[in-house]
């Protein structure tokens, strides 16, 4: 064998990230110069009707599931790993933005490159793609993360690829006009500074909550995207108030100026505690408007819901309903080690394995496409993260041999293949 080919024998392929037909569900992979050159039936193959990796196929075990690297759609590495000098905010979601506000005009440029820098190599030994980072952006300044930031996604270029969003109080987009003019020309030009046949890009992003005037401001946020010709990625109704509305409100703007397709919205837990017509009334405006939506298991539970007692409330939007609606959904990683959530890493599949948990999604295989596909579609990645032949050979195996070892410590271990190659030290 060519010193540059890898082979790979009875691996598992869910169905949900094949880019190819076939009634097989175990199958030999060749790696080759980079790229998948051959997706060939295994002798050892079953025929299944089914979305699930089946619990035992042929006469020999299948090697492991085999998976496109992931893409984390929510995440926040400028903040990262500070808990220990701002503290956890125990379940306050008010709380722990003052918390990380105080802490944020200590940054410098280094300790953020540090902490920065920390999480992709974490993120890329876990088998991390591309990510898109939230950076705290309050006012009409510029602020020191983005620099940091354009430093680390050069230097990272071809390992992960990198995305960030303007992450600003919705109303800074009331009032003066100019602290809100002043952002939207600075992402304009970050995102003119990007690479965009990586898959990079700049965002401009809000955040969203029970605001009062929540349509004139959100108008106004569109009207800037509309201006500069950015895409929107917004946080929203991150909390568990039954009257939150910002959701619909997005969707119904995103339809008027023609957005379709170019709106990301994260959090969403208020949906889940509207009455079930009105979430999916909402859901149906969201599928029309081609939102994509992200749900962030562990930063949402350890923050929506009682403490003084077993919260009832889980914290996590409604995903089954979101999909059955057509709309495209993800679960992604969001806080890690930071004042909103003290504990985590940046293991995209340990949060999708609590994900499927919390919000019973099942079969686990079938919604593989929440880590993989679906977010790489949203972030319009060159690769839309469908395994068939000649695509990238950056890819996962998991040890999983079926759809229930997913979730449990032997299934998650893997072997990180970049570039045809496993990492050093996982083959």
């Amino acid at each position: 064998m060519p010193p540059s080919m890898l082979k790979l024998d009875r691996v598992l392929i869910p169905r949900n990230v094949r880019g190819f037909e076939s009634e097989a569900e175990l199958f030999d992979v060749v790696l080759q110069n980079q790229r998948v050159v051959r997706i060939s039936a295994s002798e050892h193959a079953s025929v299944t009707g089914s979305n699930s990796i089946p619990a035992g196929l042929g006469t020999l075990p299948p090697l492991g599931t085999l998976l496109p690297c992931f893409v984390d759609l929510h995440v926040h590495i400028d903040k990262t790993h500070v808990v220990d000098e701002v503290g956890a905010a125990v379940g306050d979601l008010t709380q722990a933005i003052q918390l990380m506000a105080a802490h944020r005009v200590h940054w410098s440029g280094a300790d953020m490159r540090i902490r920065m820098q920390q999480a992709l190599v974490q993120a890329y030994g876990f088998g991390t793609r591309a990510m898109r980072t939230h950076l705290d952006w309050p006012d009409g300044q510029s602020p020191l993360s983005l620099a940091v930031f354009e430093q680390l996604r050069d230097e990272w270029r071809g390992r992960v690829a990198l995305q960030c969003v303007s992450l600003t109080p919705l109303d800074v987009f009331a009032g003066d006009p100019e602290p809100a003019q002043n952002i939207a020309f600075e992402v304009a030009e970050a995102n003119d500074r990007c690479q965009k046949s990586a898959g990079e890009a700049v965002l401009l992003g809000a955040f969203v909550y029970c605001n009062d005037h929540l349509h004139d401001k959100l108008r106004r946020v569109f009207e800037l995207a509309v201006q500069f010709n950015l895409n929107l990625d917004f946080h929203v109704d991150e909390g568990l108030d039954k009257q939150a509305r910002g959701l619909r409100a997005i969707a119904e703007l995103t339809v008027k100026y023609g957005f379709e397709g170019r709106v990301t919205c994260g959090h969403a837990c208020s949906l889940a505690v509207q009455t079930h017509a009105e979430a999916m009334d909402t859901l149906h405006l969201c599928a029309m408007a081609q939102i994509h939506l992200v749900a962030l298991p562990s930063t949402n539970l350890y923050l929506q819901g009682a403490w003084d007692r077993t919260p009832v409330e889980r914290g996590i939007t409604r995903l089954k309903e979101a999909l059955a609606c057509g709309v495209s959904t993800s679960i992604a990683t969001d806080n890690v080690a930071d004042g909103f959530f003290p504990y985590g890493s940046y293991d995209l599949l340990e949060t999708f394995g609590l994900g499927v948990q919390v919000a019973h999604l099942d079969p686990a295989a079938a919604w593989l496409a929440a880590i993989t596909t679906r977010p790489a579609q949203a972030m319009g990645l060159p690769w839309d993260g469908k395994l068939a032949e000649g695509c990238p050979a950056d890819l996962v195996l998991l040890h999983a041999r079926n759809s229930y070892e997913l979730l449990n410590a032997a299934g998650r271990k893997r072997g990180v293949i970049r570039g045809g190659q496993f990492l050093q030290g996982q083959a």
